[in-house]
């Protein structure tokens, strides 16, 4: 009975201890992680910036010796409070000017021009030219798209060889 006693006993302590390491790692507080931080600065510098889109062509369409009139637009997007001024060339018409340009004939051997004009006012009255402060369109960036009309006409009267007749004017924003 010794024998079968101690082994209990043995089995006993022994199941005892087993629980009593097993509840002290339970019981053991979690190690706490230890961390450190920094910080860092993050900037960008925004430039003043344009762009300039001029869109479709000023067309205007079948000239018969009466005045003529036609319209296109052009598109600026500017950064936010971006002062801007558009001008427009006087086009690539040898002799043409800004308040005189001129469209040249297609066919071989045509010298003729056909005079035209370029406004920013409905009422074609304010030349559109490219000196800013004087003869372009100013404004102010908002960010978005903003789209400006440029109107043209032809003079009544002006009878020349029947063509087509083109020209080709640049559009400049200058901020």
């Amino acid at each position: 009975m010794t024998s079968t006693l101690s082994r209990k006993s043995l089995l006993l302590a022994g199941a005892s201890l087993i629980g009593a390491v097993t509840l002290g790692v339970a019981s053991m507080p979690a190690m706490a992680v230890t961390t450190a931080t920094s910080n860092f600065g993050v900037s960008a510098t925004v430039d003043p910036t344009c762009l300039i889109n001029a869109g479709t062509p000023l067309a205007f369409g079948h000239y018969n010796g009466a005045a003529a009139t036609g319209m296109t637009t052009i598109s600026v997007t500017c950064t936010n409070t971006t002062s801007y001024n558009v001008g427009l060339d006087a086009g690539t018409t040898s002799g043409a000017t800004v308040t005189t340009r001129k469209m040249a004939g297609a066919t071989g051997g045509n010298t003729d021009q056909l005079p035209y004009s370029l406004y920013s006012d409905s009422s074609r009255t304010v030349n559109w030219g490219n000196t800013p402060g004087t003869d372009t369109v100013a404004g102010v960036g908002t960010g978005s798209t903003q789209t400006l009309t440029v109107y043209g006409s032809i003079p009544a009267s002006t009878y020349i060889t029947p063509d087509n007749y083109t020209d080709t004017v640049t559009a400049t924003v200058s901020y």
